[in-house]
């Protein structure tokens, strides 16, 4: 800020100040009359941050912030937008901002914004301008490079800005019409003025490989390179580590053990023993890799990791949160390689009750690593196993163990949505060449569950010994929002009298498991739940019926488990672990905001290339899902890939149809026709922007195509994008993490 800004503020603020105009200000300040420009530039800033506020007598003042509200704005392409406060609990508590009232805000940005209509109508939303911008989401926007009138212009890509940004002469920085380009913003764009950039990174021609990707790491503003000093400690951890060395560890070695990962997994962070004594009581060995022993609290390694917060796991690349050399080799639990871990020992009586739980810090080396695929064939057809005897029946006994876990989890109350995920996968060019669903057998679900009885244990473990951690809660969802799931599923024909309890819902996925409403039952079920995060409340998990629950078993690619990790092996070395409230607070949230970003960023780039893949198939016909019902049309998830698109409302011709708002139902006003939340039918691709990211469909068998000039001004139809992702029952470690053919993830 100048020295102009800084004195005009102070002025403004003193009790004893009265309104001046610019000019005024300007003569008390005694400002040359060759630094008046200068002075003059530094006020319009503040009057456009919102900073000062200037009144029709055109005198200055503090700006008025009565009223108020601070939440995070979100633009249409249409130019008005919608801010929707902090504090608000549902989605549809949002302030409605026109055109002219948004000051330059961008979408993302935490804005300041003054109520100026109440709503006279239940269910409408207040009216309000932006009169302040407190913090940019960010000044990096990607975009295609093209040149009119002898001048260098960037369309932005998706619907954030509708017009294109000025960047200059022709050329600048070496660009070509058709580039994909990186560009910092100057001026944001209001609705009177132009918005105005400058190139930064030249990304390279729109649709060469890799392109896309650069693109999305870029638009996200995600660290791809690691800094000397990072790299450098890293290093120097490298040339200290001897894997003879294992002294103060105890010593596992000498014990059997296996890990289980996609056959693509780059990384390792967790390994399983398993033994049984002749009364049938169990003794489980979950052993994480010890990242901490690495990454030292306050390091260059710990600044890194903890500023990129995840590993960002994109369709065709990885983005570590560690340098490789620690992430794919030292913390990495390589088969036959001596590497450190933190163990947690779970001893179990025959009905899976934990009766006993330790940790320690220890050295293994494991025996032999299974790839999902083996691991299942040997657990169904033990005896046609080519494996070691030894091999097959410790995956005999985690099969046993893991399945008896599973049952008790459900005895109490916990929910798992069954919607398999559909895995796109990619060419050598990083292009989508097809689409296969993904596995979820009990290979998978023996790691899921010993992943989960490990975090559960060592959150309790923290909880009882009074040490402020990074846990992973999952709020009970609102009663409303489960009244009106109960209402939905009625209008199915479904029975289901107190949506409250977890064994009534429960009870309702089983009785639809195999039937033709499974589907729209499982979507009514996540969209009324609400999203995982990073706390240090004991606020508990209601997916998983779990009082303790945090993230401890990968700490290579979370930064939270790195957290609960030094928590832990602070209390084994007997001593207090330190615990700040305010901090752990500080951390959670910044955690939960790059783990939003990472899955935003994938989420983008999947669409992306799903887009481009679209392009190719304008008129072909798709098996289609209805996933989300508005009063302008339908969104569509389709069964053969993982894209999701708009049937828009003027597409059907053969009716004109109403919202039921209680059953998410299209109803046809004369024919009575429906089309619900979860229906199938079959559709054809009408419509695709890669760079607006739109897709739309209409049905196949229709006659009228979409009209573009009716295309829903709050909403853009999308690929994967048509509601907000929720967190309901996701697995507590996606052993998908390194492959190159990605599913989406779900996180407990």
């Amino acid at each position: 800020m100048s020295d102009y800004a800084d004195r005009v503020l102070k002025l403004v603020a003193e009790p004893e100040y009265r309104p001046l105009t610019l000019k005024a200000i300007g003569r008390r300040f005694k400002v040359d009359p060759e630094a008046y420009p200068l002075f003059r530039s530094a006020v319009k800033t503040l009057i456009k941050q919102g900073q000062l506020d200037i009144a029709k007598d055109k005198t200055l003042r503090k700006p008025d912030l009565s009223g108020t509200v601070i939440g995070v704005f979100r633009r249409s392409s249409k130019g008005f937008g919608f801010v929707r406060p902090h504090k608000a609990k549902e989605k549809s508590d949002q302030i409605y901002i026109p055109p002219e009232a948004g000051r330059d805000a961008s979408n993302g940005d935490e804005v300041v914004v003054k109520i100026t209509k109440r709503p006279k109508t239940p269910g409408m939303s207040p009216e309000g301008r932006v009169i302040q911008i407190l913090a940019r989401a960010s000044g990096i926007f990607v975009g295609t490079y093209f040149e009119k009138t002898d001048a260098g212009f960037v369309k932005i890509d998706g619907t954030t800005f509708h017009e294109p940004i000025y960047v200059g002469d022709p050329g600048a920085k070496g660009a070509n019409p058709g580039d994909k380009v990186a560009l910092e913003m100057v001026r944001y764009p209001t609705p009177y003025l132009e918005g105005e950039g400058v190139i930064t990174e030249i990304l390279g021609p729109r649709g060469q490989p890799g392109v896309d990707t650069l693109s999305i790491i870029r638009a996200f503003n995600i660290p791809d390179v690691f800094d000397d000093d990072t790299l450098d400690d890293a290093r120097h951890q490298a040339r200290e580590f001897h894997e003879d060395d294992v002294a103060g560890r105890m010593d596992l070695r000498n014990v059997l053990t296996v890990t289980i990962d996609p056959v693509n997994a780059r990384d390792f962070d967790d390994a399983i023993s398993l033994s049984r004594d002749d009364q049938g009581h169990w003794s489980l060995g979950v052993h994480i890799a010890d990242v901490s022993h690495f990454v030292r609290n306050g390091t260059a390694l710990d600044r890194s990791a903890r500023q990129r917060g995840t590993s960002v796991y994109l369709p065709d690349r990885v983005i570590p949160m560690l340098p490789e050399v620690l992430s794919n080799s030292l913390a990495s639990l390589q088969a036959g390689r001596t590497r450190y871990t933190v163990s947690a020992f779970l001893e179990l009586n025959p009905e899976g009750i934990v009766t006993e739980r330790r940790f320690a810090r220890t050295a293994i080396q494991v025996d032999h690593r299974f790839t999902y695929e083996d691991a299942f064939a040997v657990m169904k057809q033990p005896e046609a196993s080519t494996h070691a005897p030894e091999l097959v029946a410790l995956l005999g006994r985690m099969l046993e163990l893991a399945m008896t876990l599973r049952k008790r989890r459900f005895v109490r109350g916990a929910l798992e949505l069954n919607m398999p995920e559909v895995e796109i996968d990619l060419g050598t060019q990083g292009e989508v060449v097809g689409a296969h669903l993904a596995s979820h057998d009990e290979s998978h679900q023996v790691i899921e569950e010993f992943m989960l009885a490990a975090n559960e244990a060592v959150a309790t473990f923290l909880t009882e010994h009074h040490v402020g951690f990074l846990r992973r809660a999952h709020a009970d969802p609102e009663p409303r929002k489960l009244d009106e799931f109960a209402d939905f599923a009625r209008s199915l024909g479904l029975t289901i009298d107190q949506p409250q309890s977890r064994f009534e819902l429960q009870r309702l996925l089983a009785d639809t498991a195999d039937k033709p409403e499974a589907r729209a039952v499982h979507y009514g079920l996540l969209r009324s739940l609400k999203q995982a995060t990073y706390t240090p409340e004991p606020e508990g998990h209601y997916a998983l019926a779990s009082e303790n629950y945090c993230h401890f078993t990968s700490p290579i690619r979370r930064y939270p488990d790195l957290q609960v990790h030094r928590q832990l092996t602070t209390l084994l070395e007997g001593k207090k672990p330190k615990s700040h409230q305010d901090e752990l607070t500080v951390l959670a949230e910044h955690c939960n905001r790059t783990e939003r970003r990472a899955e935003a960023a994938e989420r983008e780039l999947i669409k992306v290339k799903l887009l481009t893949y679209m392009e190719k198939r304008i008129g072909e016909k798709f098996h289609a899902v209805i996933i989300g019902v508005e009063d302008f049309g339908f969104f569509c998830q389709l069964v053969e890939l993982p894209a999701e698109g708009l049937v828009h409302v003027t597409s059907l011709a053969d009716d004109y149809y109403y919202l039921e708002e209680g059953t998410h139902t299209l109803v046809g006003r004369r024919s009575g026709r429906r089309y619900r939340l979860g229906d199938r039918l079959e559709v054809r691709v009408a419509h695709v922007d890669v760079d607006r990211r739109e897709l739309d469909f209409v049905l196949a068998d229709s006659t009228r195509e979409i009209s573009q000039a009716a295309r829903p001004p709050r909403r853009q139809a999308s690929v994967r994008d048509s509601r907000p992702p929720k967190k309901a029952a996701p697995e507590p470690k996606s052993k998908s993490r390194g492959k190159t053919k990605k599913s989406k993830k779900r996180k407990k």
